[in-house]
């Protein structure tokens, strides 16, 4: 699917490899930094996309969490590395044939900061992994790695926590858990709100300190990173991955008052049209999680589904939401800054990206899917550092899973998935793309309805079939932005709809046939 007027190039010529700075966050939307809406403020990652190339067709490879960070790690899509839904953990020896592994064997110094979320972290029992709530207290104290191919690590292994199922204590090991614990009152402080609200769902301003909170420690650990590398001759690959603005909506103060309500763009479309949807979209909302742990189950239903939202509250919820992107930003200033004063920055690809978006109020619909619409399905992507045009838009499609190559091309390595293709040529404006995929096959566990969701996406186009009846959405998204028409039964688009359908079934790599049992919900 790739339109090439050169054969691929080493666009990495100096003397030096480069060091690897991978800065990601969770559930962040691509229209929601500051160079796609004028309304967020993201100075950071604004001068970021200046300084390189950034992505505005950029699809996840899936639009839940675990599958999605699985492909960025291995290059595959979700069907072919085998973590197909949360709760399915990534295979160590999968996890080893990884972008991590592989720089860590050429030399690289790797290093893990944040939320992995390649393994489960709330389990039905032990699974060995350190993220792992009932296992990571069988590690030693002082484990730091190796994981998944980074030599040292760092986990936030919740980064989040839930005002109905709060910890009562962390092991060690969940570093930035144990440590906000150390400190007295931290829950009740970070689930008391300042403010009185409106009801919005999981959302309210949160009392927590700043500096308490996991996007500072992200940051606070990652410039340590960096002052203890500025030094050392040895390239690193270092992945920094803060944990919001995923839900629950929990700004601390100032940032949850950086935006006001009144002030917000809500969707022109924000009113469940179901019976216009394919079937799947109300069996997923009506549906009820079949876990046989009562408590689980009700934890799921409870935190991962949300209720109809008045404007006010739809409001009142981007708003925190913006305040979360404002305070990740205002942390990765503090990285990039750190950087230069390292002596660092001149020999550092940089690069940001998320895992997947959010819906925000698009459709009536909240969090994340199953609905494959652009709110959740396209998320940002920049890259900027040594030999990387500057001030560039690429409108191409392309995913999260061509980093690996890109990564590992960039240390004049060779990529072996067939599925992650180098960045380099597309940004050198040698390469064109047709098209990216996504996937996701739902379990019961989660929505309590069993789906096979495939997803392909042009510059123009997005496309999703559910394997198992057969039905799906066709969207044009130059006519119809806001994916208001269904086109997938319109007998006149059946020409698109078949090119849609090639494609789809035109996914490289191999599909795996046994798929591994869930060992957990998140």
């Amino acid at each position: 699917m790739n339109t090439t007027t050169s054969t691929q190039a080493d666009f990495t010529q100096q003397a030096k490899r480069p060091n690897i700075l991978f800065i990601t966050t969770d559930q962040q939307r691509a229209d929601c930094i500051g160079y796609e809406n004028s309304l967020l403020r993201t100075p950071h990652l604004d001068a970021l996309a200046r300084a390189g190339t950034h992505f505005s067709n950029c699809i996840t490879p899936s639009i839940v969490c675990q599958p999605a960070r699985a492909s960025i790690l291995t290059g595959s899509l979700p069907l072919t590395h085998g973590v197909w839904d949360n709760g399915v953990d990534l295979d160590p020896a999968v996890g080893q044939q990884g972008m991590a592994a592989k720089l860590a064997a050429s030399g690289y110094a790797t290093a893990f900061i944040g939320k992995a979320h390649f393994s489960s972290k709330i389990t039905f029992a032990p699974t060995g992994t350190p993220e792992c709530r009932k296992s990571a207290p069988d590690y030693p104290d002082d484990w730091f790695g190796p994981y998944m191919g980074f030599d040292h690590v760092e986990l936030a292994a919740l980064g989040k926590f839930h005002r109905n199922r709060l910890p009562q204590d962390a092991p060690t090991i969940h570093r930035f858990e144990h440590w906000l614990l150390s400190h007295p009152n931290a829950l009740e402080l970070w689930k008391s709100s300042s403010t009185e609200g409106s009801g919005a769902a999981q959302t309210w301003d949160s009392g927590l300190p700043a500096e308490w909170h996991s996007s500072a420690w992200v940051a606070d650990q990652t410039l340590a990173l960096l002052h203890s590398r500025k030094d050392e001759a040895k390239p690193f690959f270092a992945w920094a991955s803060f944990p919001d603005p995923h839900h629950p909506f929990d700004c601390p103060a100032p940032w949850n008052s950086m935006y006001d309500p009144a002030d917000m763009a809500l969707p022109a479309h924000r009113t469940l049209d179901l019976d216009k949807r394919p079937w799947w979209h109300r069996a997923a909302l009506e549906g009820s999680p079949q876990i046989a742990d009562p408590e689980l189950a009700k934890f799921r239903s409870e935190g991962f589904k949300v209720p109809p939202q008045t404007d006010q509250q739809l409001a009142e919820m981007t708003a925190n939401y913006y305040g979360m992107i404002s305070h990740v930003d205002h942390h990765i200033g503090r990285i990039l800054k750190g950087l230069k004063q390292a002596g660092l920055s001149d020999n550092t690809l940089i690069i940001f990206a998320s895992d997947h978006g959010d819906m925000l109020g698009d459709h009536g619909l909240y969090l994340k899917g199953p609905m494959f619409y652009e709110g959740v399905l396209r998320v940002p992507l920049i890259v900027a550092g040594p030999g990387i045009p500057v001030d560039q838009t690429i409108d191409t499609p392309v995913s999260t899973i061509d980093l690996a190559a890109t990564f590992l091309q960039s240390a004049g390595l060779t990529c072996d998935s067939e599925q992650s293709r180098s960045l380099h040529p597309v940004m050198h404006r040698m390469e064109t793309r047709e098209c990216a995929w996504s996937e996701w096959q739902v379990h019961p566990a989660r929505l309590g309805v069993a789906l096979e969701l495939r997803a392909v996406r042009t510059a123009r186009y997005s496309y999703t079939l559910e394997l198992g009846s057969g039905s799906g959405e066709l969207y044009d998204l130059q006519e119809d932005p806001q994916q208001l028409v269904n086109r997938f039964d319109d007998e006149d688009w059946g020409d698109v709809r078949k090119q849609m359908q090639d494609l789809l079934m035109a996914r490289p790599g191999p599909v795996r046939v046994a798929l591994t049992e869930p060992v957990g919900i998140a």
